[in-house]
């Protein structure tokens, strides 16, 4: 429900473990192949000398270091933003308006906005919830989903609790939260499990 970029995460993680893949191959036939690791060893030597003499001649001036150590650094650096930028974009989509209202003079009311924020949905679910003796944990989010807000409730029941049963509930709790706000808004429900529900003592139902 989020606006993170899948397509481009699956692509780099696939171009990323086809070159690990790669690198772990070759490594495994340059250790267990000995032309093969005398070839690799006369190309990286003469790759190295190459390098070395080529450093010799880009010398600056003002520094007598070679311009190459400064373009790698800068290269470096330019992939170190663009991971940043990367990083910086994954879980967009979070949404903070549920509903919002323009009002003008021609209306029975005044003009003016109106904004419900997604709090007022959150807070109202995630307490109804958590007085509910059948459930460790709850989370409440809102997410812009296809020009709409829509709310992402997961649960977490106790061990042996019915998810059919949670469901139900939940989704009259959604229908009740409907008709208060006067409008119907899309909920993911993601009933899970973890360490919290299995080990958590269950407590007695009077």
């Amino acid at each position: 429900m989020n606006g993170t970029p899948r397509g481009l995460n699956r692509l780099l993680l696939t171009l990323l473990g086809l070159v690990m893949v790669v690198t772990g191959v070759g490594a495994v036939v340059l250790a267990t192949t000995p032309p093969a690791a005398r070839w690799w060893q006369a190309w990286a030597g003469a790759q190295l000398d190459w390098l070395v003499d080529y450093a010799d001649r880009t010398r600056l001036l003002l520094t007598s270091e070679s311009w190459i150590w400064f373009a790698g650094a800068a290269f470096f650096l330019i992939v170190v933003i663009v991971m940043i930028t990367w990083i910086a974009n994954q879980g967009k989509g979070r949404a903070s308006t549920l509903h919002s209202y323009e009002g003008n003079a021609d209306d029975d009311g005044a003009s003016g906005a109106i904004r419900l924020s997604c709090a007022v949905a959150e807070q109202a679910l995630k307490s109804a919830l958590l007085e509910r003796s059948d459930v460790v944990g709850v989370s409440v989010t809102s997410y812009d989903f296809r020009r709409q807000t829509a709310l992402k409730v997961r649960v977490l029941p106790r061990p042996g609790v019915a998810p059919h049963k949670i469901a139900a509930e939940i989704s009259e709790l959604v229908a009740a939260l409907d008709e208060l706000l006067g409008l119907e808004v899309p909920v993911l429900l993601s009933i899970g499990s973890g360490a919290r529900s299995r080990f958590t003592k269950a407590e007695r139902v009077r």
